[in-house]
């Protein structure tokens, strides 16, 4: 499975929507309506399952899921 598609479904998971509905181009924020609270609890479910770590610097410029999967083959590569 591909980071993104991990992503998705921890995604669809916590904030309880279809992951076909999930797109390289859906903003946490506008799309999903995500606060800072949701963002967080995210990225720690995210760490825990794939056992990467995401810095809060690294955090603060994801703005969309391919952001956020683009970080993950990053740090999933390392």
């Amino acid at each position: 499975m591909d980071a993104f598609d991990d992503l998705k479904c921890i995604v669809a998971e916590r904030f309880e929507i279809s992951v076909e509905t999930l797109h390289a181009e859906t903003d946490l924020v506008e799309d999903l309506g995500a606060d800072s609270l949701d963002i967080v609890d995210l990225l720690m479910a995210v760490e825990e399952r794939l056992g990467v770590s995401i810095d809060d610097d690294e955090a603060v410029g994801l703005k969309t899921l391919g952001d956020a999967a683009a970080l993950l083959r990053a740090k999933l590569a390392a």
